[in-house]
Formats: structure tokens, sequence, C-alpha cells
């Protein structure tokens, strides 16, 4: 609601805004929206008007032998990829956030780096690297270069998580004769949990989204959807790509949904811990 206190012009001015915002979310989410009613098109082309109302495409995809196998890997390669950029990047945030030591910040920008480097570069250097190891087609290369590309969402939203981590907890925990091990399972991890699993969504939501990488590693066993998806596209533009996407696209939803109940556990866990 605006202020009863605002002249015309500032209120004008915060109707203005407003519109201005909604009309850029509607132009950055439109071309997604788009794609979903093809999907129920019962005609064979991604084309307005629809020719009516089908699940055929859906029935196609659930069918076919290649999506399936597509959609096999992609579940096989990014729950396995979250669960090693969870663990190196949560490490990795607790190390950086309570060390003190030369070259911190250096440090910090290499485990951030890719996300600043472009995709490309990691799929041509990793190929580099796995291919005279004779691991170019493999799942293990996969999924270390997805949990490489996770490490850095891990690590910044753990590391936001603790800078409103009241220390004094692992402090009592110590001096009540807890071992650290102990200290970080039963104090630090239940209040960091929300940051961890944000930064392993963030992770997975990366691995299971990633074609670029995909490309340069993958062999036809390896094939995940996203990279079924960019096949499917350059050889047979089928509706069939069209369910896939509002698939991924529902999947997506849920996790943002995820993200934001995880956002408010975060802040009601801090405000406890600092009363």
């Amino acid at each position: 609601m605006t202020s009863p206190y605002l002249s015309p012009i500032e209120r004008l001015w915060f109707y203005t805004l407003r519109i201005l915002c909604g009309l850029i979310l509607l132009f950055l989410i439109l071309p997604v929206l788009v794609i979903i009613p093809l999907s129920f098109n019962s005609g064979s082309f991604l084309v307005y008007p629809l020719q009516g109302f089908s699940l055929h495409w859906y029935q196609d995809f659930f069918g076919s032998a290649e999506w399936m196998r597509a959609l096999r890997n992609s579940v096989i390669i990014a729950p396995a990829a979250t669960v090693v950029a969870m663990i190196f990047g949560t490490l990795a945030a607790i190390g950086l956030t309570r060390g003190d030591f030369p070259g911190k910040s250096l440090v910090m920008a290499l485990v951030i780096s890719p996300m600043v480097v472009p995709v490309v570069i990691i799929g041509v250097a990793s190929y580099l690297f796995f291919a005279p190891l004779g691991m170019g087609n493999s799942f293990l290369s996969l999924i270390v270069v997805h949990a490489v590309l996770g490490v850095p969402f891990v690590i910044i939203t753990v590391s936001a998580t603790l800078q409103g981590f009241n220390h004094n907890l692992v402090r009592a925990a110590a001096s009540l004769g807890a071992s650290p091990l102990t200290t970080f399972r039963r104090v630090t991890l239940p209040l960091i949990a929300p940051g961890v699993i944000s930064g392993a969504l963030f992770a997975f939501a990366t691995s299971f989204d990633e074609v670029v990488v995909t490309l340069f590693l993958a062999g036809p066993e390896q094939a995940t959807l996203p990279r079924q998806m960019f096949s499917g596209i350059r050889e047979n533009l089928s509706p069939t790509i069209a369910a896939a996407a509002t698939l991924l696209i529902v999947f997506s939803v849920l996790l943002l949904l995820v993200l934001e109940w995880l956002r408010g556990r975060g802040e009601k866990l801090r405000t406890v811990a600092v009363q």
C-alpha cells in the first residue's frame, strides 16, 4: 500500500515504477510460459494457434527409450554431483569464514571462479584433462565437473548463513566437553542447514540443467536430459521437446518454492539463535 503522505508526483512515480517492474518481469517470463501450451498441442509442429488438446507428446516422452535414458542419466549425475558439491562447498565455506590466513581472498576467488569462467572454457579444459586418462565418456568425469560447477553456490549460501552465526554456541559446546566433530554435527550443522540445503538445491539445478560441459564429456550412453533436448532441436524439432521443457519448468518452480521455504526457516533459526 502507498503512504497517504505521498505527494501526487511521488504517488505517480510509485505506480509507474511498479508497472515498469511488472512489464520487465512479464518480458522475462513470457518466453518460458509460451512453451507450456505447445506441449499440449495435438499438432506435430510448434506453432500457434493450437490445433487441439492432447497428451500425446507426454506419452511419447515417457514411452521413448532415448528420453528415459537421458532422464535416468540426469537423475544419476545431478544428485551425485550435488552431494559432492555440498560436502566440499560446506567445508570450504566454514574454513574461509572462520580462518584468517594469507591469500584468503585469492583462495576465495579461485573456488568461486567456475561461476565467472565461461562454461565452454570449462568444458574444453575438462575434456583435455579427462580424455588422456580415458575418462572422456564416463559418469565419473561428468559428476566431478558438475560438482565443480556447483561448489561456488554452496560456498556463497553457506558463507552468507555463517555471517549471522553465533560463535558463542560453539564455545559453549566446547566448554561442556564436546569434541569438534560433535559440536559441528549437533550445533553448527543444524543452524547452517538452511544455507547448506539452499546451496545444494542451486548445485542440483546447475547440474541438472547443464549442457555445454556434457557436450564435451558425455557419450551417447551418458547423454543427459538437456543434451537430449539440444540434440532434438538440432535434428528433429518435435513437440516432445516442449513436453520435456514443461516438466523442467515445473521442476524448477518446485525448487524455487523449496528455496523460499528454506529462506524463511533460516531467518527464524537465526532469530532464535540471537535471542
